[in-house]
């Protein structure tokens, strides 16, 4: 959580899920109503909640340049959770039945955990195609995040995920398209991806969607399609990660495999540590194999390394949301200028 801005940090934890959150932090009607107002549809297991919130919420403020923006946070109430994260969602998220009869110019719909090999067996499908289709209607433009990106595609064209022989877990680097959402950026950047399935390039591509950047390696990451109104922008990867997040994910699954919870122990996340705190990590992981006992887990040398850590995909990732923030800002002026055209209309 020290990685994260103290203003994103600030922004959770002052505000009360019946309040606007607002990034930029003014008042007023007339700056709520140029506010460019996004609902964060947060559904991350208990243990990453908070951090998602605050990963999302910095990002959005460094990607706004002067847009004024309010954050608003949901969670689909079906997502399995303890007592902290029932707490957390009670105290700073609105209920879901709520988003039906809001006004918002975009969403943001994060994964989950998957505990179904097939997603529309999973407990929160009915309410996330809801919010998919309230999307198409309500919004200019809403994000899917990793699983939220294959629950959408199969929701809406059918494009199922296929499993991988390993997880894809690391930093990435994608050849991008010309877009307006890549408008800006690098021709090659890096995107950390943290995930055990994948949706095909060539699966997406023949269903209409446009493939902005994807890899021979890794395959697509951002695919966008427009679905009535609504420019559907999807991420198998995770460009909202902070620099230290795949450290945490890689020392939670060494913890399920010294538990036992999972067989195998877990690949060193790709292209994400350098030489010194590789060899620290192999080092760590020799001793686990050798004697797997759940104590040594507080032996993990997460401080020895993290400070090495670099935030390489920072700049792409602040680049694509402000893309997309400009763009969820034109469409937002376009409504504005046709309204009252409409309304004289109807006289």
């Amino acid at each position: 959580m020290a990685e994260l801005t103290q203003k994103s940090h600030n922004l959770i934890r002052a505000t009360h899920k019946s309040v606007s959150r607002s990034v930029r932090g003014h008042e007023g009607y007339e700056v709520r109503q140029r506010s460019i107002r996004i609902g964060l549809v947060n559904n991350m297991p208990d243990a990453a909640l908070e951090d998602t919130e605050l990963q999302f919420c910095d990002l959005l403020e460094a990607a706004r340049g002067e847009m004024p923006l309010q954050v608003s946070l949901f969670s689909l109430p079906e997502v399995p959770r303890g007592a902290r994260g029932k707490r957390r969602v009670a105290e700073f998220y609105s209920d879901i039945e709520e988003l039906w009869s809001s006004q918002f110019d975009a969403l943001i719909v994060t994964g989950t955990e998957p505990r179904q090999p097939n997603m529309k067996e999973e407990p929160y499908w009915q309410t996330f195609t809801r919010v998919v289709d309230w999307a198409a209607e309500n919004t200019p433009s809403t994000v899917l995040s990793c699983l939220a990106a294959h629950a959408g595609v199969l929701y809406s064209d059918g494009i199922s995920r296929h499993r991988l022989p390993d997880k894809q877990f690391g930093v990435f680097e994608y050849h991008i398209a010309d877009h307006a959402l890549t408008k800006g950026a690098d021709r090659k950047i890096r995107i950390p991806h943290s995930r055990w399935n994948e949706v095909k390039k060539d699966a997406l591509v023949a269903h209409g969607y446009e493939v902005l950047t994807s890899s021979t390696e890794s395959g697509a990451d951002l695919f966008v399609k427009k679905r009535n109104q609504c420019l559907f922008v999807h991420f198998q990867g995770h460009p909202e990660y902070g620099s230290r997040t795949l450290l945490k994910e890689y020392r939670r699954d060494i913890k399920r495999y010294i538990r036992g919870e999972r067989e195998t122990y877990p690949t060193m996340p790709k292209d994400y540590f350098d030489a010194d705190a590789a060899r620290i990590l192999a080092k760590f992981q020799e001793k686990v194999l050798a004697h797997r006992h759940e104590t040594l887990i507080r032996e993990f040398p997460e401080a020895a390394v993290a400070e090495s850590l670099e935030h390489t995909w920072r700049a792409p990732a602040v680049c694509l949301y402000s893309n997309w923030l400009r763009y969820v800002a034109s469409r937002k002026a376009n409504a504005a200028e046709l309204a009252p055209i409409a309304r004289v209309g109807r006289v």
